[in-house]
């Protein structure tokens, strides 16, 4: 077992206060109430009610805006680090912020606006919809999987894995209305409560966490035009500000990896819109020279505290 008298030291050590301090930003998207077998990388409450327990035993956990400003004044304690979730879902209240209290750990929620309300993101729309299907055969030709058997969790699964792989880079327009037609086609209602309402949202932003943009559809802004992206970037934040009646000052790029789902020019976007600092999801940590438009962020999936623990420490050690 990783103990504290090993993890401790290495951690620190691996990041130290002030000039070179390292920051560590965790992302998550969803908490759920018990584990489910068609979300495998989502962690459940108790899962995550450890994780935010150990990150607060070995770190110093931080707001994000605070951090992004310690940071670049060199600043940062040792093993500064924070915690992001993305998109807006409604047990980001409901079972995440309970925990987070609880555990008096300060979170960022980075928030699609166009989702709030009822909407539902399109992966959202898959795994919804493959989760009704009857076990049985299904013809998917319409979709290119032709006629695929369905007899339990791990059918179902693969299936969701299949169909998102195909729709994720299309054009946000086209995959939204074939995945609204594949759900259709296959006779499935659909739940309309999966995100955040805007009174929900308020009630986040009340409790003291952060609110961040992460546009309003959640395109792949390195596949749309420059017009579109900034669109989209600035929207999502100007809604935002109009209900929180608040300054949105950080951004979260959706999907997030440097290179493949956005490109240089969307950091100057963000700088640019006003934006104070921008996150990836490239791995590693932050140190006082790393672009602040481009803020590597860590995704934490393990299942045993040594295992998240010594995932830390690596993570630590990846220059982005």
């Amino acid at each position: 077992m990783m103990t504290s008298l090993v993890l401790g030291p290495l951690l620190s050590l691996l990041s130290p206060a002030g000039a070179r301090a390292r920051l560590t930003i965790l992302i998550y998207h969803r908490v759920l109430p018990e584990p489910d077998p068609l979300l495998p990388g989502d962690p459940d409450a108790r899962t995550f009610r450890w994780h935010m327990q150990l990150l607060r035993r070995y770190f110093n956990p931080l707001p994000l805006n605070e951090a992004v400003a310690r940071l670049r004044a060199g600043s940062l304690p040792a093993r500064a680090a924070c915690v992001t979730f993305d998109d807006g879902y409604a047990d980001n209240l409901t079972v995440a912020l309970p925990i987070l209290q609880e555990t008096g750990v300060p979170a960022t929620f980075f928030i699609a606006t166009g989702y709030l309300d009822g909407g539902r993101m399109f992966n959202d729309t898959v795994i919804e919809t493959v989760r009704r299907l009857p076990a049985g055969e299904h013809d998917l030709g319409a979709q290119g999987l032709g006629v695929r058997a369905i007899s339990g969790d791990g059918d179902r699964l693969t299936l969701v894995r299949d169909l998102v792989g195909q729709l994720k880079y299309l054009d946000a327009g086209e995959r939204r209305a074939r995945t609204e037609a594949l759900a259709a086609d296959l006779g499935v209602t659909l739940p309309t409560d999966l995100m955040m309402s805007t009174g929900q949202l308020r009630a986040l932003a009340r409790s003291g966490m952060g609110i961040g943009g992460h546009t309003v559809t959640h395109p792949i802004l390195a596949r749309i035009d420059r017009e579109a992206a900034r669109r989209e970037m600035r929207e999502g934040k100007e809604a935002l500000e109009a209900m929180l009646e608040q300054p949105v000052k950080l951004f979260a790029y959706p999907n997030g990896r440097p290179g493949k789902d956005y490109a240089p020019e969307h950091a100057a976007l963000a700088r640019e819109l006003g934006f104070d600092a921008a996150v990836s999801t490239a791995w590693g940590a932050a140190g006082r020279g790393s672009d602040p438009y481009q803020l590597p962020r860590f995704t934490p999936w393990d299942g045993t505290e040594s295992g998240f623990g010594l995932r830390l420490a690596r993570n630590l050690m990846r220059r982005p």
